[in-house]
């Protein structure tokens, strides 16, 4: 891709000096983890804690907005950052009165392709299923995303479906589209020259199909049906280049689908929330003017 493509792009670099938001809630109303199937997980290999994917609930004193939000660690498809790309996540979302369930989806190399989907899909559907007991919309559930985990949620995103309306099942109902995606530092192509290796490797094994890695490139996979997203990198990231980020957001305006974007200069990867880098900082607050600007959190709760 060219450099001059980017002209019309949003991209930005940000030095708006705002106060950081609190990431802990003085109210903490946490569940212990859940297993998504209440029996074996489709394609399990075992009953070991990796074989088993979970949500953890983590409900705000109060959700105006009736937004939820499941939250996607990264690590590769190898391992998870359950502490800065999961719990914090969800303390904050709580702050701004917003529910989040925290995701623990298999990994590989134990695991491939479709088996993290399926438990991402599986998380859609279980929060959608409990709405009434969570205090939350349907059409207000999100998924956040960091890393791997924002292929994953990418991929949630661009490959959904309506839910099996003759399922015995109840969750199976239920459709397993997000309502809204927040995309951080993700992984999003699955193909050279910009995809992240590991992430590749561990998620679809070591020598897939090319239909396969097409498939999983999920800005070969948007359309106007893709859900609003919101998505968060650094132009010098080491780890997943930035490209993931611009092909995914170049898609999303090609399909006419609500998209912002935010570039920072120079940033290491995996900062989760970043509340002690001085200039990254402040890019949870652009989100929560995103959040607030379309109705899935105010500004603030009481």
């Amino acid at each position: 891709m060219s450099w001059m493509r980017w002209t019309g792009l949003a991209i930005y670099t940000i030095s708006i000096a705002m106060h950081a938001q609190n990431v802990t809630t003085t109210t903490e109303n946490t569940s212990a983890p859940k297993p998504l199937w209440t029996t074996s997980a489709p394609g399990a290999q075992g009953n070991a804690p990796d074989d088993i994917p979970t949500l953890t609930t983590y409900l705000p004193p109060s959700n105006p907005t009736h937004t939820a939000v499941i939250v996607v660690p990264g690590g590769g498809y190898q391992h998870l950052a359950l502490d800065h790309e999961g719990v914090q996540i969800a303390r904050w979302l709580n702050t701004h009165g917003i529910a989040a369930f925290v995701l623990r989806y298999r990994l590989g190399p134990k695991y491939h392709h479709p088996v993290q989907l399926e438990d991402a899909q599986r998380a859609l559907r279980t929060v959608r299923s409990h709405a009434v007991e969570y205090d939350i919309a349907k059409n207000h559930i999100g998924m956040w995303g960091f890393s791997a985990g924002g292929h994953l949620a990418s991929t949630a995103g661009t490959h959904f479906d309506a839910g099996d309306s003759s399922a015995v099942d109840a969750i199976e109902r239920e459709a397993s589209r997000p309502d809204f995606m927040v995309l951080a530092y993700p992984v999003i192509t699955l193909g050279p020259p910009s995809q992240h290796v590991g992430s590749a490797k561990n998620l679809l094994g070591e020598n897939p199909s090319p239909s396969l890695v097409t498939l999983l490139s999920n800005e070969k996979q948007v359309t106007p049906q893709t859900p609003p997203t919101f998505l968060f990198a650094t132009t010098d990231d080491p780890v997943v280049p930035v490209l993931n980020s611009v092909m995914f957001y170049e898609a999303l305006v090609q399909n006419h689908v609500q998209a912002e974007i935010h570039i920072f200069r120079h940033g290491k990867h995996g900062v989760g929330l970043a509340q002690s880098d001085p200039d990254l900082k402040v890019w949870p607050d652009l989100l929560l003017c995103w959040l607030v600007a379309n109705g899935w959190a105010q500004t603030s709760v009481n």
